[in-house]
This record gives C-alpha cells, sequence and structure tokens, in this order.
C-alpha cells in the first residue's frame, strides 16, 4: 500500500499585510482546524514540517509549540513559493519510508505590501543564473519575480503572437470563481476591460490586476499512513496517488519561460502522470501556481492540458472553467485568494480536499475524482501532486 492519506486539512482565510495576527497564532489556528477535520489528537502527529520564507530559524517550532510540545522532529522549510509543497512532500516521504505513521505539514507567511524584494544584500543571489536570459528583454530593474514572469509572459506574447488580453482572460476567470470561496481575499467581479486599463507594472502589457497580492495566513495537512487510517477509522479519505518534485536543468536557462518554470513542471508533471497511470484528460479539477496570469497559461501547456501554443483557442474554448474540459484555480487561485508564500501550496492542497470530499460549497466541482496541484518557486522547484479517493 503506497498511497498516502490526508487525514485532515485546515486553512485560515488569507488577508492583507496589517491585518493579520502573528505567524505563530495563524500557524495554531491553521494546526487546529486540521485536527478538528481529522478526529485526531496533537499527540498523534509524530513529525512536523513547516514552511515559510520570512523569518528567522525555528518559526516553524515556535508556531508548533503553541499546539503541543511533545518533542517530536520539527523541521522548517524554505523552497521560495514551493515551500508549502515541499514540505507535503518530505511529510509523505516520511510516511511512505515507514519511518512514521502520522506527519504534519504546515505553512505560514507575515508578508509586506508591495512586490518582493531581496532580503540579503550582502551576498550573491541564487537568481543570478537568471540574468542571462532577462537582460535579453526590456526588463526594468525591480523585483525579481515581477522581472521573470514579466519577461515569461512578453515571450509567450512574440512567440505565439497573442495579445495581453489572454491574460486578462485569465485573471476574470480567476475572480469569477473567487466569488464562491469564503476564504479569498478578493472576491469582487472583474471584466477584461478593467484588467487592462489599471496600472501597468511591466513593459507596457503587464498590469497589477495580472499579478497576485502579497497576504499573510496559515494551512495545514495531516498525513498517515492506510494503516494508521484504518486503525484511527478516518473512513474513506482522500489520497495522495502520486507526486512528483523537479528543480531546474540546463533547458531552463534557455528562455524565460523555461526559467519561471516550463521545463521542470513538464518533468514533474510526466512523472506523476506515468505513476498514476494516468492521462491529463482524466484530471476534473486542478490548482496551479498563477502568481501571474501569464504563468498560468504557460502552465496549460506545461502540464499538458492543451498543446503547446495552443492556450489562447483553450482559454477562448472556456476549458479552464466550469462547464468546460477542466475547473482550473475555483479558489479563485492564488490571483484572487491571495499568497501567503509558506502557506500557499498547503492551501491548494486543502482545497482540492474539499472538492474531492464534495465539501466546497457553492464552487463544488460536481463529480470530482481526480485532482491536480501544481506549486512552483523560482530558483528553483516545482511540486505536481495527483489526489483521488
Amino acid at each position: 500500500m503506497n498511497n498516502v492519506v490526508i487525514a485532515g486539512v485546515g486553512m485560515t482565510p488569507f488577508c492583507k499585510p496589517g491585518q493579520h495576527q502573528p505567524y505563530r497564532v495563524m500557524a495554531a489556528k491553521a494546526i487546529a482546524l486540521a485536527l478538528a477535520d481529522s478526529g485526531l489528537s496533537a499527540g498523534n502527529i509524530q513529525q512536523a514540517f513547516g514552511a515559510y520564507i520570512y523569518g528567522d530559524s525555528t518559526c516553524a517550532q515556535h508556531a508548533f509549540y503553541d499546539v503541543i510540545q511533545s518533542g517530536i522532529p520539527i523541521i522548517n522549510v524554505n523552497n521560495n513559493c514551493a515551500s508549502g509543497s515541499t514540505a507535503l512532500y518530505l511529510a509523505r516521504q516520511a510516511v511512505l519510508s515507514g519511518e512514521v505513521d502520522c506527519a504534519l505539514a504546515f505553512g505560514f507567511e507575515e508578508m509586506q505590501p508591495g512586490a518582493l524584494g531581496a532580503h540579503w544584500q550582502d551576498r550573491e543571489s541564487p537568481f543570478t543564473r537568471m540574468d542571462p536570459v532577462l537582460s535579453t528583454f526590456t526588463a526594468p530593474d525591480g523585483p525579481i519575480a515581477l522581472r521573470a514572469f514579466g519577461a515569461a509572459g512578453k515571450h509567450y506574447m512574440d512567440k505565439y503572437h497573442v495579445s495581453s488580453k489572454l491574460f486578462a482572460q485569465v485573471a476574470v476567470k480567476s475572480r469569477r470563481h473567487a466569488i464562491n470561496n469564503p476564504n479569498a481575499l478578493f472576491r469582487m467581479p472583474l471584466c477584461t476591460d478593467q484588467v487592462l486599463a489599471d496600472k501597468v507594472i511591466y513593459d507596457g502589457y503587464l498590469t497589477r490586476l495580472m499579478a497576485c497580492p502579497p497576504t499573510c495566513g496559515a494551512a495545514a495537512v495531516i498525513v498517515c499512513s492506510e494503516r494508521f487510517a484504518k486503525q484511527h477509522n478516518l473512513g474513506a479519505a482522500v489520497k495522495i496517488l502520486a507526486q512528483s518534485m523537479a528543480t531546474d536543468t540546463q533547458v531552463s536557462w534557455q528562455d524565460p519561460i523555461n526559467a519561471v518554470g516550463k521545463s521542470m513542471t513538464m518533468m514533474a508533471a510526466a512523472n506523476v502522470y506515468n505513476t498514476a497511470g494516468i492521462a491529463p484528460q482524466d484530471i476534473d479539477v486542478i490548482e496551479l501556481h498563477d502568481c501571474f496570469t501569464p504563468n498560468e497559461v504557460i502552465t496549460y501547456e506545461a502540464l499538458g492540458l492543451c498543446a503547446e501554443g495552443e492556450a489562447e483557442q483553450f482559454i477562448n474554448a472556456g476549458n479552464n472553467t466550469y462547464g468546460g474540459q477542466f475547473v482550473i484555480g475555483p479558489s479563485g487561485g492564488l490571483m484572487s485568494k491571495g499568497h501567503p508564500i509558506g502557506a500557499t501550496g498547503i492551501a491548494q492542497c486543502a482545497e482540492l480536499v474539499w472538492h474531492l470530499r464534495g465539501q466546497a460549497g457553492d464552487r463544488q466541482v460536481q463529480g470530482a475524482r481526480l485532482a491536480l496541484q501544481h506549486n512552483v518557486g523560482l530558483g528553483g522547484a516545482v511540486v505536481v501532486t495527483l489526489y483521488g479517493n
């Protein structure tokens, strides 16, 4: 039995910087919600993995100690925007190895307003590897995420002869989905003209409404072995059917699209599909890393949801929303729900678990059987996870 069971999930509503509680309070609440969801006690947790990128070392311990101080191993995880899913990846490995029967992955973040910036100016940045490919574009001085994803979107427009309206359409779809998500930060509908008319933040085409907001929040997931699930009468729980993590290769530096994760996403997705014996078309619901709407478009192709260069037809046909081939980002995604970095991957997991359980309320994807998660971080790492009943 190689499947790992999702015993319980929980998350706090995401909020703007300045409106949040301390990270340890948010994290403890998310863990308490996951415990309540599972029916387990904190004493059942044998290892914990805490994800965040803005904070001193051992913040994960500080947060977990508000729940219980039981002496278990607690590992702090920092893998940029893929931190949350990396924590889940490690928790799953701990269970699969037989080292433990029950593990916790949780993530949290206290963020500052504005675009993400560098915090260590006295040493070389890991993003220097991206400089040669980004320098071929009219990338302005600014935060690396804006420069990288902005250049990727511009490269996609030039390569496939599409306009920025394509990226605006994705923002409109995401906000429409968020209307039914009480945990989303932004729930007011948008139209394409609003997105295109908003403040331009990159190279004349990328607007503020095509970028996700910095947010604060926390999420948690408890995973366990199938044996443990039976012993504790957890019932017909959602399982992780396959999971793969990948990092950059030499291909990553060929162009901006690969530099923001397309090639490593393709690697991880192919591994998941092969392991599970499925095709992309078998998937019902997807949460992917839409930190900028150009990245959502790029990821459609990287995950094999449509052929390369065919995202425009895919979007115009409505195949990324209810009534189409897939429902992508039913939560509203990072664009509308928010992106508290350490919590993001865990929150994606929670959303998909709720759909597979039939607990997603007005945004429920009816009859969902297979769910796919994609979480990427520059620098880089990507985790792709397949869930099923």
